[in-house]
Formats: C-alpha cells, sequence, structure tokens
C-alpha cells in the first residue's frame, strides 16, 4: 500500500495539472472567440454596396456617433445589416449551445435540435400560428401580438423535446438509435402537418412561409430582435448554471444523484431551456440545420468536454459561423440571396458523416 501512495500522488498532481493546463486554453479560447465574434459583426455590417469602411462602422457603432458616416449607408447599416447581424448571432449562439445541452443531456454526441426533430416542431408552431392566427389562434395572437410567433414555435419545440426524451430513455439510459429514427418519424409528422397547413394557406401566408424551407435571415427587424433577444438571454443565461450537472450527467444519471445533482431538475430547466431558445430561432429565421452538432464538436476537440466552458464558447463560436455563412449566402450569388441553410448544409453535411464514421463502433449503427 504504501508503495502505491507516490504514484497516486503522482496521478492526482497530474490530473490537476492537465485540468488547469485546459482551464487555461479555454479561457484563451473564449476570449479569442469573444473578439471572433465583435469582428464578424463588423465585418458582416460593412460589407456590401455601401461607401462606408469598417473603421467608420465600427466607429459609428461602439461611440453612437452615426454622422461619421452618410445617410444611405446609416439606413443600409442600422436599420437593415446591423439588426441581421445581431439576429443572426443570437440564433446561430442558441442552436450551438442547445445542440451542446442536449447533446450532454441525452450523454451522445448526435442530438442536436435540427436532427432529431426538435426544430420541426417549433417550425410547426410557428407556421401553425401563421396560417390560423387570424382564425383558431386568433385569441392567442390578439393577446401576445407580436410574441405570439415565438410562443407558438416555444410550445412546438417543447412538446417535441418531451415526446423525444420519453421515447428514447429507458430505464434512465438513451439509446442513439431510438432517438435519431424518433427524430426522423417527428420531423416526418411535423412535416406533414406543415404541408397540409402549407396547402390551406393563402397566398399572403404562402410568401411567409416561403424562407422556412431552408431558413434565412432576410426578414431581420429590430421588432424582431427584440421579440426574441429576451427569451434567448433568458435561456443563455439559466444553461450555464446546469452546467455542474450535465457534466455529472455523463457518467450516468445515477452517478450524478449521487454527487447531488438533481437530476429531474436538471433535465426539466435544461429541456424547457433548449425549446424556448430553438423555438424563439426557428420563428424567425425558419429551419437551420448542423450549427448544433458541428460547433460542440469543434469547441471539444479543442477546450474538451467541461461544460462550464463549452457553452459560453459555442454560444460565440456558434453565433460568428452563422454571420459569416449569412454573409456568405448573400453575397455569393449577389444580387440574388441563398437561403442560408444551404451553406450550413454544405459544411454540416460532410461533418456530421464524419462524426458517423469516427463514432460507429461505439454507437453502434
Amino acid at each position: 500500500m504504501a508503495l502505491t501512495e507516490p504514484f497516486s500522488g503522482l496521478r492526482r498532481i497530474a490530473h490537476h495539472s492537465q485540468t488547469g493546463n485546459r482551464a487555461e486554453l479555454a479561457a484563451v479560447t473564449i476570449a479569442i472567440l469573444a473578439v471572433a465574434a465583435v469582428l464578424s459583426v463588423l465585418f458582416s455590417v460593412s460589407w456590401g454596396a455601401s461607401d462606408a469602411s469598417l473603421f467608420d462602422v465600427a466607429h459609428a457603432i461602439m461611440t453612437g456617433n452615426q454622422d461619421a458616416i452618410g445617410s444611405r449607408d446609416r439606413i443600409i447599416i442600422f436599420d437593415i445589416r446591423l439588426p441581421r447581424a445581431i439576429l443572426g448571432f443570437l440564433v446561430g449562439a442558441s442552436l450551438a449551445v442547445c445542440g451542446a445541452a442536449m447533446q450532454g443531456l441525452f450523454r451522445n454526441p448526435l442530438a442536436d435540435p435540427g436532427l432529431v426533430g426538435v426544430s420541426a416542431g417549433a417550425g410547426l408552431g410557428a407556421v401553425i400560428m401563421i396560417v390560423l392566427g387570424g382564425s383558431l389562434a386568433a385569441p392567442l395572437s390578439g393577446l401576445m401580438g407580436f410574441y405570439a410567433l415565438p410562443f407558438a414555435a416555444f410550445v412546438g419545440g417543447l412538446a417535441t423535446t418531451l415526446i423525444l426524451y420519453k421515447v428514447a430513455t429507458r430505464h434512465g439510459q438513451t439509446s442513439v438509435a431510438t432517438m435519431l429514427l424518433a427524430g426522423i418519424a417527428l420531423s416526418a409528422l411535423a412535416g406533414a402537418a406543415t404541408g397540409f397547413l402549407v396547402y390551406l394557406a393563402n397566398d399572403q401566408q404562402l410568401r411567409d412561409l416561403t424562407f422556412w424551407s431552408m431558413g434565412s435571415l432576410a426578414g431581420a427587424t429590430w421588432a424582431k430582435v427584440f421579440a426574441i433577444a429576451p427569451i434567448m438571454l433568458a435561456a443563455f443565461a439559466v444553461l450555464p448554471f446546469m452546467a455542474r450537472g450535465l457534466n455529472a450527467i455523463t457518467l450516468g444519471e445515477a452517478t450524478a444523484f449521487h454527487m447531488g445533482i438533481s437530476v429531474q431538475r436538471l433535465k426539466n430547466i435544461t429541456i424547457l431551456a433548449v425549446a424556448a431558445a430553438t423555438g424563439a430561432g426557428v420563428a424567425v429565421s425558419g429551419g437551420i440545420g448542423f450549427v448544433g452538432i458541428v460547433v460542440p464538436h469543434l469547441l471539444r476537440l479543442v477546450i474538451g468536454p467541461d461544460h462550464r466552458y463549452l457553452l459560453p464558447a459555442c454560444a460565440l463560436l456558434g453565433g460568428s459561423m452563422l454571420i459569416m455563412a449569412d454573409l456568405v449566402a448573400r453575397t455569393v450569388a449577389a444580387p440574388a440571396e441563398l437561403p442560408i441553410g444551404i451553406i450550413t448544409a454544405v459544411v454540416g453535411g460532410p461533418f456530421f458523416l464524419w462524426i458517423l464514421l469516427r463514432n460507429r463502433s461505439r454507437l453502434a449503427l
């Protein structure tokens, strides 16, 4: 016993040293991502048909002095591009954070709001409000006003998440194969219901529903930013407090319970936050896939699986990536504009296949 104690001490020292180095790396990474997020917003706002330079735009935004740029550029930047960039950052951050939270909760690398049907359910809720908002859902629409659409998307996302969790989890264990198949089934059902509602829609409603198929930020306005920002910021504020529980639950629900984690409370809060943020994002941008699976995996390769660092890093990288994807979508085929879902699918599809190939023996798929 005495012979093993020095080696145990060395292992503990090595573990603490590795943990400290990983924490320092995570802090540096988050700082770099914060700078990159600011630069991505400025670059997106300044890129395009205007005479204002990046420096002029940055000066006008940071100081609030809009006189630094011309009146035409002022309208383009502050009324069109800036709300679009902020909306894109919020949506990208919410998708990435929700993906990381779902992967931690379900304890598998394939959970993602888009892949497992949560986004489809949220989209169905939003479509119900758009098509039936003037008839069956008129009382809710009249009571909540502009917030009725995000609320309907939230309810749809929450219902889908709860059904998915009940179907995929048995005896405290979540089956990856069952989760994926259930997600496909739920997406198909939501798609069928959405198609039926589209069939019933009039011409004006069809124009409103056009961007839902592949996602877009073209309809970004300050009103939409102010409508979804409180919902997403509330989810962002809550999820970091779940980081310790998400770290513990990766070892199993029984182990997490013995570590003092209220597992059921963790599930309830995480599912509610994911549904709220995903629903709000889908309500204003439509279905945008793969952000929630690409970003967490990239960051786990760099800073590790600790959710205390992973969640804020996902918010910064996810927001920046969606802003840059939107920039590509609106400039690569200018003056036309590609749906942003095409850009994220081009990047995320091969990445998802790589994850499947990398984990196929462990996932038994």
